[in-house]
């Protein structure tokens, strides 16, 4: 299995996010890329640099307005008089169906989630090669690889259409599943995080071409809150396209994939022809949000199990932070999954 990741993903570098209300030192951090790095290699795959993709893939699923935002308001924020050395925001909208704000201090807070999201100088391009990342991903499964994995940093399950929270700017998961349907009739997206794919639901909510489904620990108590709940079930077209299943706390190997078996049954219902899975490794025991209780061993079951769906499949990076075994963790899911023998 090829693993598609570029050496610009390192450089966007949050330095704080807050939490419960106090700063602490953000846990995206770029020395996630070398645990990953290590880990895919453990399990046998082949590190190749994507392309340049330019914005087709990526405005596709995201709106011109979000991605003119992205790339300028760094530049711009740094022009205003006693700002922060990044860009965070400090004034959200209660509603976002009146007028749009001029002034990068409102467009901020408009464009971005919360406060775990920092726009530096670096940010743009970052997110943009791992977005291109996961296109290449879509492409090699198009072009008739059974898997790929795309090494995506930073990651992209919380962003909207024109909205950027929890650490994510570009939505890749999306991205890749919008590749995917060029020759797919119905694309699949599974995603296995700790925190639900909230983003990944908002872009494809009302569209029936595309099925969410996401496992994750329940949001009444835990990130992302307000989304991810299981009585959100798409609308419009899309109603009934969307599937969520929250665990409680702690979870452990048992549950989640006793959970992911009824999963399968929506996915198999839906007869997809490619799968996306947002892999993300934060479900782990030992990962310092400490949602879920999955074990290292129990990351190689899940990755087996999604491989007897027998679909075409681009497994797109999301979290999992630093821990000693971020790594080995990935190893666990990719060797489950067949990486070497596929």
């Amino acid at each position: 299995m090829k693993t598609f990741y570029a050496e610009e993903q390192k450089r966007h570098d949050p330095k704080a996010f807050l939490s419960s209300g106090a700063a602490q030192p953000n846990p995206e951090q770029p020395d996630r890329v070398e645990r990953l790095l290590a880990g895919a290699k453990a399990a046998g795959c082949e590190i190749v640099r994507p392309r340049n993709h330019g914005l087709g893939p990526v405005a596709a699923v995201h709106t011109p307005e979000y991605l003119d935002f992205l790339e300028h308001i760094y530049a711009r924020w740094q022009r205003i008089e006693g700002a922060s050395a990044e860009v965070i925001p400090n004034i959200h909208p209660i509603a976002r169906n009146g007028s749009y704000p001029a002034s990068a201090v409102g467009q901020a807070g408009y464009h971005m989630a919360d406060t775990a999201c920092p726009i530096s100088g670096e940010t743009w391009q970052s997110a943009l090669w791992s977005a291109w990342s996961a296109v290449e991903a879509a492409e090699a499964v198009i072009s008739g690889a059974s898997a790929a994995y795309a090494l995506c940093r930073p990651p992209g399950h919380h962003a909207f259409a024109d909205v950027a929270g929890g650490f994510c700017f570009i939505n890749n998961s999306a991205v890749a599943a919008q590749v995917l349907r060029r020759t797919a009739s119905r694309v699949a997206i599974l995603d296995v995080d700790l925190h639900h794919g909230n983003g990944t639901q908002g872009i494809f909510y009302a569209r029936p071409d595309v099925l969410t489904v996401s496992l994750h620990a329940d949001p009444v108590r835990f990130y992302p809150f307000f989304w991810g709940h299981a009585d959100e079930r798409g609308e419009g077209p899309g109603l009934g396209y969307n599937f969520n299943l929250p665990l409680p706390r702690k979870s452990t190997d048992a549950a989640f994939l006793e959970a992911l078996e009824v999963t399968f049954q929506r996915i198999r219902a839906f007869s997809p022809d490619a799968l996306v899975v947002a892999l993300g490794l934060d479900a782990f025991e030992g990962d310092p949000f400490g949602g879920l209780s999955v074990t290292t061993p129990g990351f190689a079951r899940i990755g087996e199990a999604i491989a007897k769906l027998g679909l075409p499949t681009v497994i797109v990076q999301e979290g999992g932070y630093l821990c000693d075994e971020l790594g080995d963790n990935l190893t666990a899911f990719l060797t489950g999954f067949g990486c070497t023998s596929r």
